[in-house]
């Protein structure tokens, strides 16, 4: 019986590598608009954050997700993240 390769891909924050479904999604639409994917499967450019706070901060002051997303990203769309990264760590 063979074992099924787990995806992994880099967190922005903390720059390490983790399976795909620990991580939270961040894209950047065709339309240059960044949201949070919960689902994973939105069409865009995507990002991975660890679903904690400390991360969040360490992609805000390296600028890891502004150089992931290949856009500037304000200071509101951070804001917005805090509270769907919350809302989405509980959920986990």
């Amino acid at each position: 019986m063979t074992n099924k390769k787990v995806p992994m891909r880099q967190c922005v924050g903390c720059r390490e590598m983790k399976a795909k479904r620990e991580l939270i999604r961040v894209i950047k639409t065709s339309e240059d608009e960044i949201l949070v994917d919960a689902t994973g499967k939105k069409n865009g450019r995507g990002a991975y954050l660890c679903p904690n706070r400390e991360c969040l901060d360490r992609a805000v002051k390296n600028k890891g997700l502004e150089r992931s997303l290949k856009t500037a990203v304000p200071k509101e769309i951070y804001e917005d993240f805090e509270k769907e990264m919350e809302h989405l760590g509980k959920n986990r």
